[in-house]
């Protein structure tokens, strides 16, 4: 996949539009913001996502390749009769996200449509607008912003932009299985007072270590959010991890909190960099079958 966020296209045969969007590894938080008691979470952007060519034909109707990926049809149903454009045509998805593990595949999804639809007519379509139709869709991560952001996601609205991640990267597994979000989110599990305060406490340290390009301290705070979502979203395999991530000196555990992927976080500075890289890889493999390697997004795509 191409690393840039948007791109277009028109051939000679007729109009044509591509977007692109990134992903993001479950979230480095995710929790309730005690002083509003909206849900929120804090975004990891990887370098994998999705990307959408909208090919727009006289047929009236939109289709889908592949056909199950009708979150993207109907949101571009909507832009295009809000836009007053063409109707029909053949979105085709690729994506490096697999579907219902937390990787925030369906939202890189929506914002690719949207962005292949901006390619292909020349318009622009504010943030604030195509927010607003994805939240009548379903929950959604702020992938549409390439930093860190804090996102409050059942609402679709941003919170607060924390700025670009560091050179990180996880070593994960997936523990099997598939999340809707939709009916995820629908199962809402109350936090309790002590768990809000402690939220606030880590947003605000997790905000000043974006900032700082603090890593360790990016790491015990996903590590802290990872364990405090074990009564929403149990991931079996959190004690193994966090042995293995003191053994190896890593910076902790990231968690997919409605998902199924769960991973250890290294950062790509360290000297030793490579040699834990290879080492963590050995010895996930020897209990899962599959173990999969992502990389925090860099600011080249901004």
């Amino acid at each position: 996949m191409q690393k840039q966020l948007r791109s277009g296209d028109t051939t000679e045969r007729g109009r044509m539009g591509t977007g692109t969007a990134n992903g993001t590894f479950g979230e480095l938080l995710q929790g309730v913001h005690a002083d509003n008691d909206l849900d929120f979470l804090v975004t990891f952007p990887i370098d994998q996502g999705s990307r959408v060519t909208l090919r727009p034909d006289s047929s009236n109707v939109l289709k889908v390749v592949p056909c199950f990926k009708q979150k993207s049809v109907q949101l571009a149903a909507c832009l295009l009769e809000h836009f007053d454009l063409p109707s029909g045509g053949t979105l085709t998805i690729e994506s490096d996200l697999p579907v219902g593990k937390g990787l925030a595949s369906s939202s890189a999804d929506l914002l690719a449509t949207a962005r292949a639809i901006e390619s292909c007519y020349e318009i622009k379509i504010p943030v604030s607008f195509l927010q607003s139709l994805m939240a009548k869709i379903e929950p959604t991560d702020g992938v549409m912003y390439p930093e860190v952001v804090s996102f409050y996601h059942r609402k679709v609205e941003l919170h607060q932009i924390f700025g670009f991640i560091p050179r990180l990267t996880v070593v994960a597994i997936d523990e099997g299985g598939e999340v809707d979000t939709i009916e995820y989110n629908n199962c809402r599990i109350p936090y309790t007072s002590a768990e809000k305060l402690e939220y606030i406490r880590l947003l605000e340290c997790l905000k000043q270590a974006v900032q700082m390009k603090d890593v360790q301290t990016i790491g015990q705070v996903a590590t802290r959010s990872t364990m405090m979502n074990q009564s929403r979203n149990k991931k079996h395999s959190l004690q193994y991890l966090l042995e293995l991530s003191r053994e190896h000196d890593a910076l902790g555990v990231v968690n997919a909190h409605s998902g199924t992927f769960i991973g250890l976080l290294l950062c790509q500075e360290d000297q030793r960099y490579r040699q834990k890289l290879s080492k963590l890889k050995e010895k996930l493999q020897q209990s899962y079958l599959n173990v999969y390697v992502y990389h925090s997004l860099s600011n080249e795509w901004k």
